[in-house]
This record gives structure tokens, sequence and C-alpha cells, in this order.
């Protein structure tokens, strides 16, 4: 019996690219009146303007310093150039004024510093981990030297770059609504850089603890507690190990809610296997560092149909063996390998381990 090829969903990471900081005399809201039970107001004052070809930034090179944090195997002063480059030729069209800068790595009184972090909690008023963070600067009034661009250091060149542009774009008075759209948007999507694939991992959940949800509403009644027994008993099969073949602590928790749940277990009914006999699984996750391959996985669903009752369980442990990172036919305990007889599949196999 042909076991049918996995159905793999590739989800790309989608973070904020960078969020600004207010500065002192920027523009303020005014959220309600005390003791107003109306719906809170927000009235911004008007963004300050400058006349045309004016700078709020000083008639000289803005220096800028970079310091590394996070990872000292990693050379950002290129990607920093390569920002700085690329505003000194668009300033003018985007900003309404000319910059230009002074890359100096190691300056100790730098107008501008670029910190390159672990990560950030907060930026202003953003929360939820932004991938960067700098001051906005509209008038001159504001700029008081040193300011701070923190970069989140984890991310590939290419995103490292994204950010850095977008972060620099607010510090020449650009928000998020403003042009270039494809630089200054508040969100993006970006790439870590290389990670290990899930498939490669020895556990590629959040948790140890995985909720399921059966399905059993398109089997005969007279059925059902036979497949749950399958299933119950694969399940407790994982949880001791498998014949020391998945991590020791995992644990399931049968759920209600379908869509809520980690692993997904149907028997009969409308699947997305290509055949009407045999199984076939999809996997679901997050594909941070963008390779097309998961690196996380965040959902699995595991199809059955046309089968006996008796045979369910070695089916659903074939895909929740891949799903605990079982690949290659050596991997797997030998009760699952697929050279298991037609009888070895539908006896209690899980009994011996």
């Amino acid at each position: 019996m042909r076991r049918l090829a996995p159905v793999v969903l590739c989800a790309t990471l989608v973070v904020l690219a960078g969020c600004s900081t207010g500065l002192p005399g920027g523009p303020t809201g005014l959220a309600g009146t005390p003791g107003d039970d109306t719906d809170p107001v927000s009235t911004p004052t008007p963004r300050p303007t400058l006349a045309p070809g004016e700078s709020p930034f000083p008639d000289r090179p803005l220096v800028v310093s970079v310091s590394n944090e996070v990872n000292q195997s990693r050379d950002f002063e290129p990607l920093v150039a390569e920002t700085l480059a690329y505003w000194e030729a668009n300033a003018e069209q985007y900003a309404g004024y000319e910059v230009d800068y002074r890359l100096d790595p190691d300056a100790t009184d730098p107008d501008f510093s670029v910190r390159f972090v672990a990560g950030i909690d907060e930026c202003g008023s953003e929360r939820g981990h932004p991938a960067g963070c700098a001051p906005v600067v509209e008038k001159r009034g504001q700029f008081d030297p040193p300011h701070d661009v923190r970069i989140q250091g984890g991310f590939s060149d290419a995103s490292t770059l994204a950010v850095l542009k977008h972060e620099f774009g607010h510090t020449l008075g650009l928000r998020h609504d403003d042009a270039p759209a494809e630089v200054m948007r508040a969100e993006s999507v970006l790439t870590t850089l290389p990670r290990t694939d899930a498939v490669n991992e020895s556990y590629a959940w959040n948790g140890s603890e995985l909720s399921v949800y059966v399905d059993l509403g398109a089997t005969p009644q007279r059925d059902r507690d036979e497949l749950n027994r399958q299933v119950d008993e694969t399940l407790a099969y994982f949880e001791r190990g498998a014949g020391e073949t998945v991590a020791d602590d995992v644990s399931f928790v049968r759920t209600q809610n379908r869509t809520a749940a980690d692993v997904v277990i149907q028997v009969g009914g409308e699947t997305p296997c290509e055949r009407d006999r045999g199984s076939c699984r999809y996997v679901g996750g997050l594909d941070p560092d963008g390779d097309g391959r998961l690196e996380t996985f965040e959902r699995l669903e595991v199809y059955v149909l046309g089968l006996e009752p008796e045979a369910v369980g070695w089916h659903v442990g074939r895909h929740v063996g891949y799903g605990l990172s079982l690949n290659t036919e050596d991997e797997y305990p030998e009760p699952l390998q697929t050279d298991a007889s037609f009888g070895e599949r539908r006896s209690d196999w899980w009994e011996s381990g």
C-alpha cells in the first residue's frame, strides 16, 4: 500500500520592520479629557514643516558610529555604509533636503550610534519586539546628538539592510505612510540568518505538550471505540519515547478545538490525499530564514481513509513520527518501518516498545 507524499506549507515570519520613537517637540496627541466618558479622540499636532531644501541637521557631515553587541563574527559596517549611500542619493527626493554622512565605526562623539542588539522589547509606544528603532527628526530643535539607532542583529544581510534603510528614513523625518513605500512601510517580511531545518532538529515544536483533535465524524459509530483506541495507543507509544527514537518528554492532550490544535487526526471524510485509500499529512510552521524549508513546526494534520480500523494506528504513527523529527527510514522504530507486513500493521504493534 503506497503511503501518500506529505503536503508541506512554508509560512514566513512577518515582523515589524522598525518603529520610530518620538523626540521632544515632536507630534503629540490628545487622548480624551479626564472625566469625559466619550471615546478618546486622537488630535495630532500638525507636523512641523521645513522650508524647501531646509535640513534639521547642522551644515556638516553627520558622523555615524557602529557597535556590535550581538554577534562578533559578523561585520555590519558594509551594510551601514550601503544604507548611508542610499540616503545620500535619495534624501533630497523623499525628505526634501540633501544629507551627507561620515561613517566612523569607532567614533566617540557620533551624531548617530547604530547599535546591533539581540532584541528590542519596545520602541516608544510600539510593542511586540520591533526589528529596529530610531528617532524621527523633523526640525532643528529635535536634533540633540548622539541618537541611538537600534537594529536586531539576527537577520539576514538583505533583511538587515532593509531595516537599516527604514530606520535611517525615520531619522530624516519620514514616517510609515511616507515614500518610498517599499522602504518605509510599517511591516515587512524579514528573514533570519540560516537556521537548522525542523527535519534536522531532535524536536521542532515550541512546547513539549501537543494538543490533539481527533475527527471521527465520517466513520461508522461501530468503529469509533477501536479508532479511539488506535489513536490513544499510538500517542502513548510516542509519549514513552517510541523505542528511544523521539524525545521522551513529549506529551499529548486531547482538545475539542480543531482550529487551535497542534495535531489534527482525521479518519474518513473529505481529505487532501491524492488517493481514496491510505494516508497523507500536512505540516505547517515557520520558515524564518526564508530557505523554503520549515524551521519550526506549528501544525500537523494526519488524514487516513479507506482503511480498516485496525490499520489506522500504524498510519497515524508514521505521520506523528515525522512530526517528531523522524525522517529517514532507519530513524523510525522497527514496528513503524515500511517493511512491516500487512498483519503487523494491523497488530498491537505499540506493545513492542
